[in-house]
């Protein structure tokens, strides 16, 4: 499915959606035109459009308090400039282990204007996956905060290392003190701009790099994706997600892109992040589900204590976003909830509204302008709607393939999401799966999915997965890991029942484990791995 105008409305469509967004003001059209010449697609060209309009206003806001647009020139500028010195050139790679701060954007903007490609590292990371990736990946030197630095340093000995954030930098080389080693004049341009290889997310193991060249979207793209999300220019945007990620990484880019002021907290934290709603007034919350259900898990006389009402859109992605939860999330915030399905190598798939997620909880939405999705069966037929098949798309996004070789499989020019679902009658997508998640019990097919997202809806229930496991008998069988609000109590044979009452017998877990937490990367995502080991062990 797409959504398609064609002739004098596509035009129409075109200059409302960036009218809206505050995209044709003369202004931010020169600026962008401008440094987007000098950088390239890239977030530095964001950051000196912004810098070049409105160098006073506040750029970054971070746990170290504020910086202006014109601060974030000069740094960014002057780190380029040590880098350089160091022996950095346009080509190279350079990985970066930092959390939400203003650090990331000097390294990330810095990289850019030399050219050189930005490797994006888990914070998650353990040692051997550390090793295995910046080898794999080829990278020239690492920029990261000191809490990484026991993993860091000892295990990339040979590769020189340079301290974003920290507490005591104990002599090491730290971004601060290359900024202060330059004027901040800007380096020449490159001849072109450098790549991004971001993560896959790795919950099945060491996760690929997936390789995206900067691209400018055609102006359909991206009105198609302000109709369906409509970002602002030079509003407050409070990038809660990890901005290491594909999703975070995009809003910040995003931001940058509209001048918005951009509101960064290193760690994330459910009444810290009211309070910086309260605080900065931010218009905008990117954010990834689990951080939602850990807000809305706070006493109401908690979250009453601090104002919101500033806040008109917020954009979730990066896992799956159980109905239940947005309609949660609405009846105490407000509509204001836009659900952002894609992955990192496909891109943007489809988003859904605040009237997507009332009228049909637990939608993936409809794929903007300039973006196809189609439902093919396993033979490569298109299926009809209603009919649960494999989810493939095609858009100007997505990636250029993995760095260690292979891609995402391609089916009638369109590439595999590597999801399962359906279109309803009204053109909505609902995603049923990971394609592998199937599992076949008895001779039924069985997703997971559709068990987590009944339990999700028990008032008892906190969070829960469900897995398939083998069985001597069935094939397979459901596994079920639950966790329970604090304070109540539910039993192995209470959810059973209810599945029961609710779905197919053949739905039912034969087991339920009862979990105080359940593993999570940085990303939110479940780690269906660890339960996996778990429910092996």
């Amino acid at each position: 499915m797409s959504t398609q105008l064609s002739g004098l409305a596509r035009v129409r469509a075109n200059v409302q959606a960036l009218r809206s967004a505050g995209l044709l003001r003369p202004s931010v059209l020169l600026a962008l035109a401008k440094a987007g010449k000098t950088w390239g697609p890239t977030l530095a060209t964001g950051f000196a459009a912004a810098a070049a309009r409105t160098p006073d206003a506040i750029g970054v806001a971070d746990d170290l308090g504020s910086i202006t647009f014109g601060d974030v020139e000069r740094r960014s500028n002057a780190l380029a400039s040590a880098l350089r010195q160091r022996g950095l050139k346009e080509g190279d790679s350079v990985a970066i282990l930092c959390r939400n701060h203003r650090g990331f954007i000097d390294a990330n903007v810095a990289v850019n204007k030399l050219g050189a490609h930005a490797l994006f590292l888990n914070t998650g990371f353990a040692g051997p996956q550390l090793v295995e990736v910046v080898t794999r990946e080829g990278a020239q030197c690492v920029i990261y905060d000191d809490e990484f630095a026991n993993i860091v340093e000892p295990n990339l000995p040979n590769v020189p290392k340079y301290l974003a954030w920290h507490d005591d930098a104990s002599g090491r080389d730290t971004l601060e003190a290359m900024i202060g080693e330059s004027k901040g004049d800007a380096p020449a341009p490159p001849t072109r701009p450098g790549r991004a290889t971001i993560l896959t997310s790795g919950t099945t193991g060491t996760p690929k790099g997936a390789q995206r060249e900067p691209k400018n979207l055609s102006l359909d793209a991206t009105a198609g994706v302000l109709e369906r999300m409509p970002a602002r220019v030079g509003e407050i945007v409070f990038v809660a997600a990890p901005t290491f990620h594909a999703w975070g990484l995009a809003q910040l880019q995003v931001a940058a892109t509209m001048g918005c002021s951009v509101v960064l907290r290193r760690k994330f934290d459910p009444e810290d992040t009211l309070r910086t709603i309260a605080e900065t007034s931010a218009g905008v919350l990117i954010v990834v589900p689990v951080m939602m259900q850990r807000i809305l898990a706070l006493p109401d006389e908690v979250i009453d204590r601090y104002d919101t009402s500033s806040l008109r859109m917020v954009g979730s992605s990066g896992s799956a976003l159980p109905g239940e939860l947005a309609l949660r999330w609405m009846d105490r915030f407000g509509d204001n909830l836009y659900n952002f399905y894609g992955s990192t190598e496909v891109a943007q798939t489809s988003i859904a509204n605040p009237e997507d997620l009332r009228a049909a909880p637990g939608t993936a939405g409809k794929p903007p302008r300039g973006v196809v999705v189609k439902i093919y069966d396993h033979d490569g037929n298109e299926v009809p709607a209603g009919t649960t098949g494999r989810i493939f798309v095609g858009n100007e996004a997505q990636f250029e393939g993995y760095t260690g070789g292979g891609n995402k499989e391609r089916l009638h020019g369109l590439m595999s999401i590597g999801d399962v679902g359906h279109f309803d009658s009204e053109g909505r997508l609902f995603v049923e799966g990971r394609d592998d998640d199937m599992i076949v019990s008895g001779g039924e097919n069985v997703f997971p999915i559709e068990i987590e997202n009944l339990l999700a809806d028990h008032d008892d229930i906190y969070e829960v997965s469900v897995i398939g496991v083998p069985d001597d008998e069935f094939g397979q069988r459901l596994k079920a890991f639950v966790v329970v609000h604090p304070g109540r109590s539910l039993s192995e044979d209470q959810v059973k029942e209810y599945v029961k009452a609710n779905l197919a017998r053949y739905k039912v877990p034969r087991e339920v484990v009862f979990l105080d937490e359940l593993p999570r990367n940085p990303s939110g995502k479940i780690l269906k791995r660890v339960l996996r080991e778990h429910a092996g062990a």
